[in-house]
């Protein structure tokens, strides 16, 4: 079988750059890493990230608009907006995390503190990794594309076999 490769010049077939579309850039990143840190109000994000006024606003509305948070009135005060993850948003969490976690490798000089933890055992979450259906951590020689046509039918094939 000939090995097939991801259509590179076609970016309409790949998520990736629908996802770096509707996140933007470097403070897009930082609010959401600020979200997931629950801060809620606008002030809250400007004095947590140091960021100017009208970025904030530009980023907090394409963050909105892209359904990554949702934009709330506070149940004690009306007149304050909240900004909140949506369960869309709440799935970047394994991104944010792979993208922390390549940093500290690769740029950091120390340690990052605090670090990430279980909160029921109180020891560092283990490192993002890229898994197959049977929980094997795969490696990049590991890694082919495949026709989802292709997947389908393997996938079928697989459920046959399983119930015999």
């Amino acid at each position: 079988m000939e090995k097939l490769r991801e259509p590179l010049a076609d970016i309409a077939l790949c998520g990736l750059p629908l996802a770096l579309e509707a996140m933007g850039e470097r403070w897009s990143f930082m609010i959401l890493r600020a979200a997931f840190n629950k801060v809620r109000h606008f002030e809250e994000f400007l004095e947590s990230l140091g960021i100017a006024r009208n970025i904030l606003s530009n980023r907090l509305s394409r963050l909105v608009e892209a359904g990554i948070l949702k934009r709330e009135h506070c149940a004690d005060d009306r007149r304050r907006i909240e900004y909140r993850l949506t369960p869309k948003g709440y799935d970047l969490l394994p991104a944010m995390l792979a993208l922390r976690q390549w940093g500290e490798k690769w740029e950091m000089t120390a340690p990052a503190n605090p670090v990430l933890c279980d909160s029921r055992d109180g020891l560092p979450i283990a490192p993002i990794a890229i898994l197959a259906h049977d929980g094997r951590v795969l490696e990049g020689a590991d890694l082919t594309w495949r026709e989802w046509r292709d997947v389908e039918a393997a996938e079928k094939q697989k459920l046959v076999q399983s119930a015999r």
